[in-house]
Parts: structure tokens; C-alpha cells; sequence
């Protein structure tokens, strides 16, 4: 060992023997040292190898200490400390003197066993003193102290060196951690707290444990205990959204939405979507949240290469999920709709009718009556359900027009669920329905005008600007259109189906400018392009109405006097 090594070994033996924990002094003698050889041991792996195994005598003088500072300190304050070698100094200096060695064992360990399988198997030995101290430190009324916050975190980092690289600690760790009484639980304790540091820390241990293992993955999905972690997970992840990109709290953002990836890419993202559910509501905001994830992830990185992907494979499991929400939310929606513009006995006896009856001009501008407080939520979860919807056909088609041959098979047919018939009631007729509904319900925002619709309730959410609280409702319209236009891309079955139902003139109607709605307009022509294109029945459905109007200076659809308009 070199004789710098052999110095900070020798230093650090004769204090730790010398060492008396009741006393204030010999605390801030061993602060120092191990402050010491914390650095060197951070500078240089070589040093961390040697001093973790050629003195090996020092992990037992490393474990005597552990044992006593959790002894002292969760003793402190129930008056056990009745030492004779106890000094006068006052009750909080003592304290937080305790703390400070907690921050520089924290550290030495954390330093020693970075990157050294040796020095990690023996210092896993102090996880159980390690896992108290956390627990101890982790209450409410002990992280209010800046200085016991950093030593939450210190010990957070240590815990994550200690197994992170070592396959046998990080299973023993995670299966212990998700198996313990939830008020024990520190991982959890250590998300709720408010330090985006914290945060950083917990959040990379917990991504380290899941690194390449489906079994433990696993374990966070499927366990209570796993399902409440995910829980605060994506509590976080909402806080952390605007935290500035280079921050803590930004570089904390991208590791959990490393752990959601890993939690898609493994196949368990519609398993995890079920545990967030709540019975009685269609939909909760941990739901939300993970499906914004799950939206970013299929918009980000389509695969190129013309072969199944591994990309190809989570889409097949994610698209079940996908249709069933679909479905529920959209039916929930037109259910909502129709109650708000005062259906007719007939509808309200047949809610999930994939067609409304017209609403009556007699009711067009009297109040709305009934309005779903859940609506915007479900149209809101309904956007990102449908651009997800959106990523994973186009992916699909992307890779058919890039090979010579089709699709791969399973892929394929897992697709084409979204274009099946299912008894008049399947995407298509929802689709069509629901901007029918949309249409009457919301009125356009062109300049931050309202333009009115001519049955739209004058006290529905629609008459509010886009900024106010109905941003549920913001891009639905859009997304809806476009994800029509693309399932009838060189599909006549679906073309015909959309014209049976009416949808090539709730279409054309939707061809116009809407705030809430960015290039609404240009996704509609471009639908009603792709339901024209080769297909004469429909080609004669536009002939017949042959719409006569002017575009005015706002870009908005004008009626000329005479013309027919449906």
C-alpha cells in the first residue's frame, strides 16, 4: 500500500480506537478524518481497492461504528444516554453532532465501495443501520433541518453505490425493500420529501436496481408496495415537469422518466396503468400522468430499420390497453356530451347509441343540462390515448413501406384492432360520433373569438377561452380528425364505414381555424382527401352537397346566401 494510503489507513485505525461516541470531541476528531480519506477515496479507484482490502480489519472497526451511531442516535432523545463519559455539552449541539458523523460515514462509504464488488459485499453488511438511520432522519418534523436533509441524502447515495453493478445485492436489496410494512418503507419516505436533491438520489437508486432486470421491474409493478412507489414516482415527475434542465430537480425528470421507459420497454406499462385505476372513476391523474409518459416515449425515436424491432414488440403489448381506453373514454364522452345538450328521451334511453339524434333547435341556447365535472378529464386522457393511437400506426405503416414485404404478422394484427367493425361500434364510429358531438358542443376559437356553433349550450365549457380551465378539451378535435384521416388511408372499408355514418360532412364541417385546435384545418382536408381518394360512393356524397361559401379575412369558413351546407 502506498504511504499515502498507509497514512489515512493508520489515522483512521487510531482514531476509530481511541473513539468514544458520547463525547463531542472524539466525534469531531473522526469527523475530520474520515473527511480525509473521503476525498482521497473519491479521487482514486485504486485507493478504494486497497484500503477496502488489504486492511480488512477496517470493515469490522466500520461496523462497530455504524452499529453505535444508530444506537446513539435513536436513543438520543429518550434519555437512555446515561453514559459517565457524557460531557455538558447542550442536548442540540450533541444532536446535530451526531448528524455530522452520519454525513462523513455516509460519505466514506459511499466513496469506498464506488465501483469495488469487495467493498460493496462488506459494506452491505451496515444496510440494516444504514435503512434505520434513513427512517429516523426521513420524518416529517426531522427534514425540516437542512443539515439532517443532507444526511438523508448522503446515506441515499451510499445505499445506491453499495449495490449499484452488483446483480446479487441489487435482488437482495429490492426484494427486501418491496416486502416490508409500507410506514417502514424508506424509499417511499424519501419521495415525499420536498428536496429535489433527494429526489435525484432515491430516483437513481431505484433506476439502478431496475437496470436490465425484467424480475425486478417486475417487483415495481406488481407488488403494493411497488404500485405505492410508482405512485410517488409520478407525483414527482409532475412537480419536477418545469424544473430547469440542468438542475437537480431536471436531471432528477430524466431519470425517472428512465424508469417509466425501462417499465414500457419490459412489457408492464398496461399492468401498472390497471394498479393506478380507482374504483368508481374512469380515469385518475397517475393515470394521466403515466400515459403522457407513455405518449412521449412512442413520439420519440420511431424505428427506421425496415426488420422487426424490439420497438415493434411494446407496441404489440401496448395496443390492447390503448383500444379498451379508447373505447370506455370515448363512450363516456358522447354519454357526457348528449346530457349537456339536453338529449331527447330516445338518447338518454340509449347512452352508448354510436349515433346521435339531432339536438333540438327549440334547446339550442338554453342551459346546458348537465354538465360532467369529469368531462375534461376524460377528453383530456382521450388526446393523449389517441396520439399514442396515432404514433403506433404510423410506426407500423413506416416500417411496412420500408421492407418489401408486409408488416411483420404480429404487429400487424395487432393493429388492426383499431380498424375492426365490432357491430358499428368500433374506433371509426367513435371517432365520427364524437366530432360530431365535439362540433355542436364546443364552439370554435378563431383569434380568440368564440364562433358558435349553432346548438352549442352558451353556458357549456366550449364559450371559455382556450386559456381557462378547460384545457381538456384543447387539441381533441385535431387529434381525433387526423387519427380518422390516417385509419382511412387507402382503406375503403373504413371510407365506406365513415360515409354510412355520416363523417364525410362532419369532416368537411371541420375544415376550418380553431385556436384550441393548431392545423385543424389541414388535418380535415387531408382526411377528406384520404376518403375521396378511389372512391366514387364518397366522391358522389360531396358532389351532392356541393358546399358554396367564402373563406373572410380570419380564415374562417363563410356561408354564401342560398348555399347548401350539412
Amino acid at each position: 500500500m502506498p504511504s499515502n494510503d498507509a497514512s489515512i489507513v493508520a489515522q483512521l485505525r487510531n482514531t476509530l480506537l481511541s473513539f468514544d461516541i458520547n463525547v463531542v470531541d472524539s466525534r469531531s476528531s473522526l469527523i475530520r478524518v474520515l473527511d480525509v480519506a473521503s476525498t482521497e477515496l473519491a479521487r482514486n479507484e485504486k485507493t478504494r481497492q486497497r484500503m477496502g482490502s488489504e486492511d480488512v480489519s477496517l470493515w469490522g472497526d466500520v461496523r462497530k461504528l455504524w452499529k453505535n451511531l444508530v444506537r446513539a442516535q435513536l436513543t438520543f432523545w429518550d434519555g437512555d444516554d446515561d453514559s459517565e463519559t457524557e460531557d455538558d455539552t447542550p442536548a442540540e449541539t450533541k444532536d446535530h453532532s451526531l448528524c455530522r458523523l452520519c454525513i462523513s460515514l455516509a460519505r466514506f462509504t459511499r466513496n469506498i465501495v464506488a465501483g469495488v464488488p469487495v467493498n460493496q459485499n462488506k459494506a452491505y453488511e451496515n444496510e440494516p443501520e444504514m435503512r434505520r438511520l434513513l427512517h429516523y432522519y426521513t420524518s416529517w418534523t426531522s427534514m425540516q433541518d437542512e443539515e439532517v436533509t443532507f444526511a438523508a441524502r448522503l446515506l441515499t447515495q451510499a445505499l445506491s453505490n453499495i449495490v449499484t453493478g452488483n446483480d446479487r445485492l441489487m435482488s437482495k436489496l429490492w426484494e427486501s425493500y418491496l416486502n416490508l410494512p409500507e410506514d417502514q418503507v424508506v424509499i417511499i419516505r424519501l419521495l415525499s420529501s420536498t428536496d429535489t436533491r433527494i429526489t435525484l438520489a432515491v430516483f437513481t437508486l431505484i433506476e439502478n436496481c431496475i437496470h436490465e432486470s425484467k424480475a425486478r421491474t417486475k417487483m415495481l409493478t406488481r407488488t403494493p408496495i411497488g404500485a405505492r412507489i410508482c405512485v410517488y414516482l409520478l407525483d414527482n415527475m409532475v412537480k419536477l415537469y418545469d424544473a430547469e434542465e440542468t438542475s437537480e430537480g431536471g436531471l432528477a425528470f430524466d431519470v425517472g422518466y428512465h424508469i417509466f421507459t425501462r417499465i414500457v420497454e419490459v412489457g408492464l406499462a398496461s399492468e401498472l396503468y390497471n394498479k393506478l385505476s380507482i374504483q368508481g372513476e374512469l380515469v385518475t391523474p397517475h393515470q394521466t400522468t403515466l400515459m403522457k409518459i407513455i405518449d412521449s416515449y412512442l413520439q420519440s425515436s420511431p424505428p427506421t430499420s425496415p426488420h422487426a424491432s424490439p420497438r415493434t414488440s411494446i407496441h404489440a403489448k401496448i395496443i390492447p390497453m390503448l383500444a379498451t381506453c379508447f373505447t370506455s373514454l370515448s363512450s363516456y364522452a358522447e354519454t357526457a356530451i348528449r346530457r349537456a345538450l339536453r338529449p331527447t328521451p330516445s338518447e338518454l334511453a340509449s347512452p352508448t347509441s354510436p349515433i346521435s339524434a339531432d339536438i333540438s333547435p327549440d334547446l339550442s341556447f338554453t342551459p346546458p343540462a348537465e354538465l360532467d365535472v369529469m368531462l375534461p378529464k376524460v377528453c383530456e386522457m382521450l388526446v393523449l390515448v389517441t396520439q399514442c393511437i396515432v404514433s403506433i400506426i404510423l410506426a407500423s405503416q413506416r416500417q411496412q413501406s420500408n421492407s418489401n414485404s408486409d408488416t411483420p404478422t404480429g404487429i400487424k394484427e395487432t393493429v388492426q384492432v383499431f380498424y375492426d367493425d365490432y357491430d358499428s361500434t368500433g374506433v371509426v364510429e367513435h371517432i365520427v360520433e364524437l366530432l360530431r358531438l365535439l362540433d355542436k358542443f364546443l364552439p370554435r376559437i378563431n383569434f380568440g373569438r368564440p364562433v358558435e356553433s349553432p346548438l352549442a349550450p352558451s353556458t357549456a365549457w366550449g364559450a371559455q377561452s382556450p386559456s381557462s380551465g378547460s384545457s381538456g378539451f384543447a387539441y381533441l378535435k385535431r387529434d381525433l380528425v387526423r387519427l380518422l384521416g390516417i385509419l382511412s388511408h387507402e382503406n375503403q372499408a373504413v371510407q365506406d364505414r365513415v360515409r354510412r355514418y355520416g363523417g364525410i360532412e362532419v369532416v368537411m364541417n371541420l375544415c376550418v381555424v380553431d385556436e384550441w385546435n393548431p392545423y385543424l384545418r389541414e388535418h380535415a382536408i387531408f382526411t377528406l382527401h384520404n376518403l375521396l381518394k378511389d372512391n366514387p360512393a364518397n366522391q358522389a356524397v360531396v358532389e351532392e352537397i356541393r358546399p358554396m361559401g367564402y373563406w373572410d379575412e380570419n380564415g374562417v369558413l363563410k356561408d354564401t346566401l342560398n348555399s347548401v351546407r350539412r
